[in-house]
Order: structure tokens, then C-alpha cells, then sequence
């Protein structure tokens, strides 16, 4: 297996790889591979208990962080952090090296109660009590916009994330510039695009409605979202780095190369993928989407429009886009995987 793709592409072009939930040794890997910073997402802490590699000193954290609350919702939060703080003190060199500006890792939590944003603000202050690279991963919804303003304000770097729609990243931009405009504060702000994941919804829908529509149309949706995301920051002089996010497959990762923004990828399955297939370095993030595609997905995908439209969608919309809601869902089908082992340790207790 080659082990140097990840290097060659940091060293030709402005692109740049973190890894996504990873096990502490997938974490050593992708750091020796060039990775220069991490994310997490809710469905962590259930992976971590599910591999085999990591199962047995995940439930010894599990364990602990019941014993120390007295609420399973606590304890849930309490066990996240326990197994990002490993994996936060392995990408702290690099923060420290260049003053900041890599080496994060991001956290999100609870997404069964993120619709209130008071509890958004909490866990991001205990989040940040892990260390200096900490960096808060929030949805782009009504909520997670509402405790974005605070957080802002705090100086606290963040991860927007669950960006689906043109629309989601017009907002969070405009509700950075003007939170920094009255407060003077100019945290780092992440705009996590998720192509990944708007390609699986909209290949559902193609599936559940037979929509008439070619593989090779389909697979550019997501993709031309996120160039046009891309391209309207440039534009505009948003002060935010761009994430591609949620990728399922090399494309996700390969197609956006060249772009100054940053890749999260999976060890298994795209980022050792990558590395023994150890292709080219090639810019192809600026080659445009040809009309007849974005003509073509327009339509016949309603949420393809909503997506890539500045005004597809509306604030109040975003929590209930399809996409979102699938994202989501993933994250919350984990995390209550969480509770109810824990509600089953703490009987045993």
C-alpha cells in the first residue's frame, strides 16, 4: 500500500484531509498519512463500542463516566468526551505548530436535544474544556444557529455542520459577519457542506419515485453544491473555511481536490482506499458541472432545486430538509444506542 497520496496532495495543492470518528489507532495512521485534523460526530461513541479493536477500553470509559453522573444524558456526553479526549491530545502538536490554524478536532453531541439551543451552549463549554484544538460542531438549523450567535460571541471555534442547501451556508455566513461585526470576535468558523450524504437522499428518492435519471448525472448532484457553495464564498469574502463532508465514496474526496478547503473522510473504505490506489494529483474541483447536468437534476429532483438554489430553502426549513433528516437520523439511532446501554450498565450498578 502507498502511504504517500494524502502528503503529495498536501505539498501540490491548498486541499487538505481530516479523518472522521476514528479509533485511536486509525487517528495515528491518518496523522502519518498527512491528516491535519479530526472530526466527530454523534454516532462515535456507538462505533467505537461496536469495533473490536476498541470495544473492551470503550466500555471501561462507558463505565466510568456513569459512575461519575446520575443522568444517563450526562453520562452519554461525559463517555463522548472521554473518548475524543485521546484523539484531541494526538492532533494538539500540529495546532501548536501552526498557531492554530490546524490540528482541530471537532465535536458534536447530543442530537436528540440540539433542537434547544441552551443546551447546544452547555455542552459546547464542557466540550471545550478538553483542550485548545477543540472545536464545536453545531447543526445549520434554527437552533443550532441560535446558540452559534453565543458561541460566537465567546470566541469559540466552530463547525457549522449538516449543511445541505445553498441556503444553510447563505445563513450561517451572514449570521457570522454580523455576530462579528458587534462583538469584534472572529473565531475559526468550518462550513461543513455534506455532499455525501445529499447524494444518498437523493438516490432514495430517484429509488423510491423511479425517477428517470443516468448514474453519471446523479453522482455530480452533490458536488455541484458543493463547487457552487465554494465559489459563492469566494465571491462574497465569507470569512469561513470549507469542509466537504459525509463523502461515500473516492469521488468525494478526489473531485473536490485542489479547492483551499478540507475533506472529511472515513479510515476504512475512502481514506485507505486512497492511498493504495495512489493515483495522480490532479485539480479538479474548478472543472465546471456542464449545463445539461444542472439542467437535467434540476428537473427532475425537487430537493436538488431546494439544494442548490440560494432560495430553495427557508431558516425554518432546514431542520426538516430530507437530507438533514437522514443525516440526522443516523446520528440519533446511535446515540440512543448509547442510552439504552447505559440505562442497562446503571441498573447493574
Amino acid at each position: 500500500m502507498g502511504n504517500d497520496y494524502f502528503l503529495r496532495v498536501t505539498s501540490q495543492t491548498p486541499t487538505r484531509f481530516w479523518i472522521n470518528n476514528p479509533t485511536r489507532k486509525e487517528a495515528d495512521l491518518a496523522l502519518e498519512a498527512g491528516a491535519s485534523g479530526c472530526t466527530n460526530n454523534p454516532s462515535y461513541s456507538w462505533k467505537m463500542l461496536q469495533d473490536p479493536q476498541e470495544k473492551e477500553y470503550a466500555l471501561k470509559l462507558l463505565n466510568e463516566a456513569i459512575i461519575e453522573t446520575s443522568d444517563d444524558d450526562e453520562a452519554a456526553a461525559a463517555f463522548q468526551r472521554k473518548l475524543v479526549k485521546p484523539i484531541q491530545e494526538k492532533f494538539l502538536p500540529i495546532w501548536k505548530s501552526t498557531g492554530g490554524r490546524d490540528g482541530h478536532v471537532s465535536i458534536q453531541g447530543d442530537p436528540i436535544r440540539e433542537d434547544d439551543p441552551q443546551v447546544v451552549i452547555n455542552e459546547a463549554r464542557k466540550n471545550l474544556l478538553l483542550g485548545p484544538n477543540i472545536c464545536i460542531k453545531i447543526p445549520t438549523t434554527v437552533s443550532g444557529l441560535k446558540a452559534m450567535e453565543t458561541l460566537i460571541a465567546e470566541d469559540v471555534s466552530i463547525n457549522a455542520t449538516e449543511i445541505m442547501g445553498i441556503s444553510q451556508g447563505i445563513a450561517l455566513c451572514e449570521t457570522y459577519s454580523d455576530i462579528s461585526k458587534q462583538t469584534k470576535k472572529r473565531p475559526m468558523l468550518y462550513l461543513s457542506h455534506i455532499a455525501g450524504i445529499y447524494d444518498d437522499h437523493l438516490n432514495n428518492c430517484v429509488q423510491k419515485e423511479n425517477i428517470n435519471i443516468s448514474r453519471d448525472v446523479l453522482n455530480q448532484a452533490g458536488l455541484a453544491v458543493a463547487r457552487k457553495m465554494y465559489q459563492i464564498i469566494q465571491e462574497r469574502g465569507y470569512e469561513t473555511k470549507m469542509i466537504g463532508g459525509g463523502a461515500r465514496a473516492p469521488r468525494h474526496f478526489t473531485e473536490m481536490v485542489g479547492g483551499d478547503l478540507v475533506v472529511t473522510i472515513n479510515w476504512k473504505g475512502t481514506a485507505d482506499l486512497l492511498l493504495q490506489q495512489d493515483m495522480d494529483v490532479v485539480f479538479r474541483f474548478f472543472n465546471p458541472v456542464a449545463q445539461h447536468v444542472i439542467d437535467e437534476l434540476v428537473e427532475k429532483l425537487p430537493d436538488f432545486r431546494r439544494g442548490y438554489y440560494s432560495t430553495g430553502l427557508g431558516v425554518e426549513e432546514f431542520e426538516n430538509f430530507g437530507p438533514v433528516v437522514l443525516f440526522r437520523n443516523s446520528f440519533t439511532n446511535s446515540w440512543n444506542n448509547v442510552l439504552g446501554l447505559i440505562n442497562k450498565m446503571r441498573s447493574r450498578h
